[in-house]
């Protein structure tokens, strides 16, 4: 017996010592993953990012954009994702299942990026208290349509589908400044070059972000919503790569823009939208900084920014395609950790 238990402890012993050279591990639960931050400006900070999307492989891209943050950052950042009940896999498929959600009641920021999830009533509680808090949000691609109630539509919640409410455009438009419109850009034929936006070009968001360009089309928009502010136009591109020539007959449509949002708190929340966020558009190192920038503004660290904030890539980083049904099957949370 004493045997056993010294071999157990030389094992932990062996554990504790991994995790410390891996400067992140699995907390918690293993539903999720938290990467603990680094030396920078963020230490202290806490980011929870929140993902569920069929299509633009948020599951993927988000993991890249939540390493950067801890390891170049300093922000400790919760990775929250859909999660197949029966599996423990990550399933973009699964609309009512994401675990975790409850990190948001001590998260200083949100970021965002669901499609149409119907999540029951415990889990979406998290998202709205954090929502009426005041505290700031970042919202990617599909959060303009966060939420789609169809089977729950008795929720007290089912309000903040992407069509409903007094703004007829759920939490997507009241909270991030617009909802699900159309493709303005051919999808999957048109890809998008992000140009600052007139009167912009001093914001501190901006700054090294002279090269973004992604794979994914520009959304169509109505009327930005309430205080919102373009910051990044976007000019649809005659094919999928970054060298194409816009299209003349599409003109530029903001794929970025500043924002207040003002819940039940009635303390104002700083909002950064943006409707790009495909996995390969964080390819772009101008992207990358355009999210790591925002990150900042959003927390009210806009001071802390440098002329070139650092974003290179965390360990390797090839996104799958975008498209339903080609999210990589058979992983779970840990396989993301550093």
């Amino acid at each position: 017996m004493r045997k056993m238990n010294h071999a157990m402890k030389l094992r932990t012993l062996a554990f504790v010592g991994l995790t410390c050279l891996l400067g992140s591990q699995l907390r918690a639960d293993d539903r999720w993953i938290v990467y603990e931050g680094q030396d920078g400006p963020g230490k202290g900070k806490h980011i929870v990012l929140v993902t569920g999307d069929e299509e633009y492989r948020s599951e993927e891209g988000m993991p890249q954009l939540a390493k950067i943050l801890a390891v170049h950052h300093g922000f400790k950042c919760t990775m929250l994702f859909a999660i197949n009940k029966e599996t423990g896999e990550i399933d973009p498929q699964t609309v009512d299942n994401i675990p975790g959600l409850e990190a948001l009641d001590s998260a200083d920021l949100m970021i965002m990026f669901t499609r149409f999830r119907e999540l029951p009533d415990e889990q979406m509680k998290h998202i709205v208290d954090y929502t009426n808090s005041g505290k700031p949000i970042m919202g990617l691609r599909t959060a303009t349509h966060a939420f789609n109630y169809r089977k729950l539509n008795d929720s007290p919640y089912a309000k903040y589908s992407f069509r409903s409410g007094e703004s007829k455009g759920g939490w997507g438009r009241e909270v991030l400044g617009e909802t699900w419109i159309s493709h303005y850009g051919g999808h999957q034929r048109e890809s998008t070059r992000g140009v600052v936006a007139k009167g912009m070009e001093d914001h501190p968001i901006v700054k090294g972000c002279e090269d973004i360009w992604g794979p994914s089309d520009v959304y169509g928009i109505t009327t930005l919503f309430g205080d919102s502010k373009p910051l990044i136009m976007g000019l649809v591109l005659s094919g999928m790569n970054p060298e194409d020539q816009p299209n003349p007959e599409k003109g530029p449509v903001p794929v970025a823009w500043l924002k207040t949002y003002t819940g039940t708190s009635g303390k104002a929340a700083r909002v950064f939208t943006t409707t790009m966020g495909h996995g390969g558009d964080l390819v772009s190192e101008g992207f990358r900084r355009l999210l790591v920038n925002g990150c900042y503004w959003c927390l009210g660290m806009e001071d802390q920014i440098p002329e070139r904030s650092k974003v290179d890539i965390i360990g390797k980083y090839d996104p799958s395609p975008i498209g339903f049904d080609n999210h990589k099957p058979g992983l779970k949370p840990a396989d993301h950790k550093l």
